[in-house]
């Protein structure tokens, strides 16, 4: 077996092969697909080719991989971390990764199929719609404050009332001008968010497991197609704990010889979008009565109320291994809450609203329903903390029979 060692940039791919004891230097290759087609045609179906995780890798595997027997891409945090070196080409970079899958020390990432793929690049789209109309309505408020502009009474300085105000402020005649240039473009912005969160709803509702997901509180379905376009199939994770170390909400560990371990920060390795996705669900389902809720005070008692909103994300993360590893839905789903996730989602996809008809969500505008709900929480809640109530701290706990001045 020969190994082919590709150090990708933009406009070109430096490769060196690896066949038995002797290096050989490939040369560069264009970053064309017939170019990369015409250089993986000369090779065999017995190489493996070898490259870093980069913004084109998944296109370098599409291009190569019909005429070779593998293509493997590395993950580049930890290759950088095995083979740190002071003399650093292009050479020696591909060098490296096609040494270390030959000698087996390659750390490889998982490559997603198309559907996750694309799935990945749909919801990439609307974060960065999300994050430009953001930018926008910074930049106004950054005129407003430039002319000593009080802030806006209204929650969206873009809404209706939001524009009211602004038109309402006395300005420069080019400050005004940038402002309805912003709002524009905010509106054109808007208009795309629309189309992508149409295409979203589209396949949520072809999905069973993002209509499980959104039984879980605090999840919509905007979090359900963010997480399981970062996780893929879930059978890539044996256990939660791999599933919450993949979305860095594992905390960090410091050991060495007979100390004892010191555990500090979430490693914040993984996606850091479906991580971001994970605190801002646990913000929400905490405000909701449940036993999220419960273990959020519980834990905020103790560390502040950051790290409990973490700690809960963290708790989502092994709902949702559990939840898509058994089939199975959140055993303290909110039903007639669900069901206005549904119709919600199916509005969002396009489909007529039937106005006039009872739909599946009818029942959640009922307040004798919601507030059924909402004591059904309140029991779990309280059931969690009767649970909980006579935990202690590790290594602080105090044997039965023990006499009156040990317990103190």
């Amino acid at each position: 077996m020969r190994v082919i060692g590709m150090d990708i940039h933009r406009t070109f791919a430096e490769a060196v092969m690896i066949d038995g004891d002797k290096l050989i230097r490939l040369g560069r290759v264009n970053m064309s697909r017939e170019h990369l087609a015409a250089f993986a045609a000369k090779l065999t179906h017995d190489d493996h080719i070898v490259i870093e995780a980069t913004g084109n890798a998944q296109a370098v595997v599409e291009a190569v991989a019909p005429f070779v027997g593998r293509v493997v891409i590395a993950n580049p945090r930890q290759v950088h971390l095995i083979a740190k070196a002071r003399i650093k080409t292009d050479v020696i970079d591909a060098t490296v990764l096609a040494r270390l899958y030959a000698s087996g020390f390659l750390p490889e990432v998982w490559v997603p199929d198309q559907q996750t793929m694309r799935l990945r690049r749909q919801v990439t789209r609307r974060n960065q719609v999300v994050r430009q109309r953001v930018r926008l309505k910074t930049m106004i408020q950054a005129i407003l404050h430039a002319h000593l502009v009080p802030q806006c009474p209204h929650a969206d300085i873009a809404g209706p009332k939001g524009r009211a105000w602004l038109l309402a402020q006395l300005l420069p005649e080019d400050e005004a001008t940038a402002i309805e240039r912003h709002l524009r473009e905010y509106d054109r912005l808007t208009e795309d968010l629309r189309s992508l969160e149409r295409e979203l709803a589209r396949d949520a509702l072809a999905s069973a497991e993002t209509k499980r997901l959104m039984t879980i509180p605090g999840i919509d379905m905007v979090v359900a197609v963010g997480l399981l376009a970062a996780i893929g199939p879930i059978d890539r994770f044996t256990s939660p704990a791999r599933l919450v170390a993949f979305f860095g909400l594992n905390p960090s560990v410091h050991q060495s010889g007979n100390s004892p371990a010191r555990h500090g920060r979430i490693t914040k390795q993984g996606p850091c979008h479906a991580r971001t996705m994970l605190v801002e669900a646990a913000w929400a389902a905490v405000r909701g009565p449940g036993p999220l809720r419960a273990f959020y005070e519980r834990v905020r008692a103790r560390r502040g109320t950051h790290v409990a909103a973490v700690a809960v994300a963290r708790k989502i993360a092994v709902i949702v291994w559990h939840l898509l590893t058994r089939g199975e839905d959140y055993a303290w789903v909110r039903p007639a809450l669900h069901a206005k996730k549904l119709r919600d989602l199916e509005l969002l996809s396009g489909q007529p609203s039937r106005r006039g008809q009872r739909g599946a969500g009818y029942e959640y505008n009922l307040t004798k329903c919601r507030q059924e709900e909402r004591q059904r929480g309140e029991r779990a809640e309280a059931a969690y903390r009767r649970f909980t109530e006579g935990w202690t701290k590790r290594g602080n706990r105090v044997p039965a029979g023990a006499s009156e001045e040990a317990r103190q």
